[in-house]
């Protein structure tokens, strides 16, 4: 009986000091603010890690779109981005592209803003499997394709979906690191310059 309750008791005890290490890398990577829906990635912030931080131009790339367009992301300068990585396979970014959408719509004239969401195509299904959820969630922005996962990696996403919000002269503002809805769109676009 009391090796069986030791079991217990260990268990209880490796699983609790797991999930408090888990906790502790979460809050490391990020930190949300409630008043102004920001998350943002501490190490990015602070310079901790090498790669692309918080005031720094955003690296251009130019990739294919999934209308056979190339696009590169310098052809926005001048205007405000939100540049999204995402995957077809991946819940929160299927809750996150009906709020982007309905942005987008609404908001892409009018506040100068536009939305370039590159699929992370090197791990996802296919080509035909991102085609078809465009369609589905009738999906008007560009949709720039990663084939070979370097933009993904050089913009060091790791979960999905992570948004970059630019500025109009293409430095990075935010890292979001989740999904958006479309009030923290509007919240995010209203800060930049």
């Amino acid at each position: 009986m009391n090796k069986k309750w030791f079991g217990v008791l260990l268990l209880v005890l490796l699983v609790g000091i797991a999930a408090m290490n888990i906790m502790k890398d979460k809050k490391e990577i990020t930190e949300i603010e409630n008043p102004g829906l920001k998350v943002t990635d501490e190490r990015i912030a602070s310079g901790a890690v090498s790669g692309i931080g918080l005031g720094d131009k955003a690296p251009d790339f130019t990739l294919q779109t999934l209308d056979g367009k190339k696009v590169s992301l310098s052809d926005y300068e001048g205007k405000k981005v939100i540049l999204n990585f995402w995957a077809t396979w991946c819940p929160p970014c299927k809750a996150e592209m009906p709020h982007m959408q309905n942005f987008y719509k609404k908001e892409a004239e009018k506040s100068n803003v536009e939305i370039l969401s590159v699929n992370l195509t090197s791990a996802d299904k296919s080509k035909e499997a991102v085609a078809e959820f465009a369609k589905q969630y009738d999906l008007t922005f560009p949709i720039p394709l990663d084939v070979d996962g370097t933009i993904g990696e050089q913009y060091e996403v790791v979960t999905i979906p992570t948004s970059y919000i630019l500025n109009t002269d293409r430095t990075v503002h935010q890292k979001i690191i989740g999904p958006m809805d479309e009030q923290m769109m509007h919240q995010l676009i209203s800060e930049l310059k």
